[in-house]
């Protein structure tokens, strides 16, 4: 739950839940340094939430769904649901 309690991290893991594919550290815009970023890539990484590989110069990005559901049944699919209400609302 500490992977996904800061809000740039959940941004990232909303993205890769929309996209349903692997996706490219360069193609996350976060309000966040490099750096930073690195950090946060990092941290859901080492919790599991997300698989890293690269593929020539490009470190690619996963959503372990399927192995997050087998551990924690419906556990992602409510963190999203929440997170994309709350964005619904604050784009209001």
């Amino acid at each position: 739950m500490h992977a996904l309690s800061d809000p740039v991290r959940l941004l990232v893991v909303r993205r890769l839940a929309a996209a349903r594919d692997e996706l490219a550290c360069s193609y996350f815009e976060l309000p966040v340094t490099k750096s930073t970023s690195t950090h946060h890539f990092r941290v859901l990484r080492e919790s599991g939430v997300i698989r890293q590989c690269y593929r020539g110069m490009a470190k690619l990005n996963r959503l372990r769904t399927d192995d997050l559901d087998a551990l924690f049944p419906g556990l992602l699919g409510s963190v999203l649901a929440a997170a994309d209400a709350e964005a619904g609302r604050l784009a209001q």
